[in-house]
């Protein structure tokens, strides 16, 4: 048998592509579970979904040619400018943005209308830390372990993990980066295999990177032509081997995001407000930096379960928070609904997953629990919201849902929505106190990467088309589909052109 390199080490191809043929029946052989969660990465990054991207992850490669990528996998939105906590709040609880622990309500707001639900107010159970996913998978008999970064999430949840390591790591060292994270878990593993533990386990290998500030190793910066640029005066310096500038950049977005003084827009150590061609392209290669040195740690766990025995028996999933922009239309940060950011990567590989298999899916990252629920065989609990990707798994149908739902409203409200179904997609801007009012449509078929007036394409697919009066019906079909999605998901806003009656814009 060929060996193949992952990364620092040497495994068997049949380590990697192994899939087992049978589901397990018995205790003892309950499947194992493996969740890694990056911080901060576009699916636009990786290979498997831009074939043009220079990044090399050769075990996420694998990892998706022995199991199943979906293509339309999103995180469904944030009321925080800090995008990762409620997605995290949604990967731990399978509930839905509206539905999960927000801030505590203004009580003087209340006070003063109790009838109204306002923002910040949660319509998450009490009891709900009890059926988030360590404590779900605690009571079934499981081992469960994390590691992560600290803040930005949810403790009450974080806390049901019987092992916890979180610590936020973002520097370019074995003790300062990725690599402290791989090493949590493989020292977890270690310790599982000296006692001769044979209880199924549940670990969430979360990382502190990419997000920035992306501090890459010296060899990574160096394969990719970049430096931890911290001089705010200067430009980084121009380097061939830094990754080529995103098709859709733009050095400034068309009109304001609605969110003044972002941090991820303006502060950002290496870019700060700067959208020229050298900073977005050193920037992108401090990502993949961080991004390949993720893919090495994650090849180092994968080794030690196969030496152990458990790879065969294991469900991977890789996945990221969010997606995110750096320099695409003009913006750096997370807190926007274009496809670079509000759709993420995923992944799964394990048991019965089909092999180099793709679907679209139309899934979002509350859709997690419930499918590692239903692959361990556990009782479904009622707080879960998500579905099950089993059926797509198994080929019965393409997709979870048909219409997908975003939002963004940490900024100025009531924010950012988006709507999409089938090709089309729609976004609407309502922001600083009504000084931005923007719609826009696009035919993601004709137009993926969502190019704008500004990117002066030549196809006339291939731009904003909420003003063509071409496509004014599909328009209003979509206004009436966010109406509906937002309605049905308490959205406890409305956008200036849709019916007031129940808005709430404190």
């Amino acid at each position: 048998m060929h060996p193949i390199n992952l990364g620092l080490r040497w495994l068997p191809l049949v380590a990697v592509l192994a899939i087992a043929v049978a589901s397990p029946s018995t205790a003892d052989e309950r499947p194992n579970f493996l969740v890694i969660v990056v911080d901060d990465q576009s699916p636009l990054d990786l290979k498997i979904y831009n074939p043009d991207s220079p990044l090399e992850t050769p075990n996420i490669d694998r990892l998706a040619a022995s199991g199943m990528v979906f293509d339309g996998a999103h995180h469904m939105g944030a009321w925080s400018g800090a995008v990762c906590t409620p997605s995290r709040h949604m990967i731990m609880t399978g509930r839905t943005v509206w539905h999960i622990p927000q801030r505590r309500p203004n009580a003087k707001k209340k006070r003063n209308n109790p009838s109204v639900r306002y923002p910040d107010e949660s319509l998450a159970p009490k009891d709900l830390p009890e059926y988030t996913m360590a404590a779900i998978f605690n009571r079934a008999g499981y081992d469960t372990m994390r590691t992560c970064k600290k803040g930005n999430s949810y403790p009450a949840a974080n806390e049901q993990f019987t092992v916890v390591r979180d610590a936020s790591k973002r520097g370019g060292t074995e003790e300062t980066g990725s690599a402290w994270h791989g090493k949590q878990v493989l020292d977890y593993l270690d310790q599982r295999d000296a006692a001769a533990d044979e209880d199924p386990f549940l670990i969430y290998f979360g990382f502190s990177h990419p997000h920035d500030t992306r501090d890459g190793t010296p060899e990574l910066l160096a394969k990719y032509g970049a430096t931890n640029h911290t001089d705010r005066e200067s430009l980084p310096p121009a380097n061939p081997k830094q990754p080529a500038l995103p098709p859709n950049h733009l050095e400034a977005h068309p009109f304001h995001h609605g969110h003044p003084k972002l941090r991820d827009e303006v502060a950002v150590s290496g870019v700060w407000e700067r959208r020229d061609e050298r900073t977005i392209r050193n920037e992108l290669g401090r990502e993949f930096a961080c991004s390949e040195n993720i893919d090495i740690q994650i090849g180092k766990v994968l080794n030690r379960l196969e030496q152990m025995g458990e790879l065969d028996n294991t469900y991977i999933v890789y996945t990221s928070d969010h997606g995110m922009a750096i320099g695409r239309h003009g913006l750096q940060g997370k807190q926007n609904l274009y496809e670079h950011t509000w759709r993420v990567p995923f992944i799964i590989q394990g048991p019965d997953i089909p092999k180099g298999k793709r679907a679209i899916g139309n899934l979002y990252l509350l859709d997690l629990l419930p499918t590692l629920v239903d692959l361990a065989k556990i009782d479904r609990p009622e707080t879960l919201e998500g579905q099950s990707l089993q059926p797509v798994i198994r080929g019965e149908q393409d997709l979870l849902r048909d219409v997908l739902y975003g939002v963004y409203c940490g900024g100025t409200k009531p924010g950012m929505r988006s709507v999409k179904k089938g090709d089309w997609k729609l976004i609407k801007y309502d922001a600083l106190d009504g000084k931005v009012r923007e719609t826009q449509l696009f035919n993601l078929a004709a137009n993926p990467l969502e190019y704008l007036p500004e990117h002066k394409r030549e196809s006339e697919l291939e731009t904003d088309l909420a003003e063509n009066p071409d496509y004014a019906e599909k328009r209003q079909e979509l206004e009436a589909l966010l109406l509906s999605e937002m309605q049905r998901l308490d959205d406890p806003y409305r956008l200036w052109d849709q019916p007031q009656e129940t808005s709430v814009n404190p």
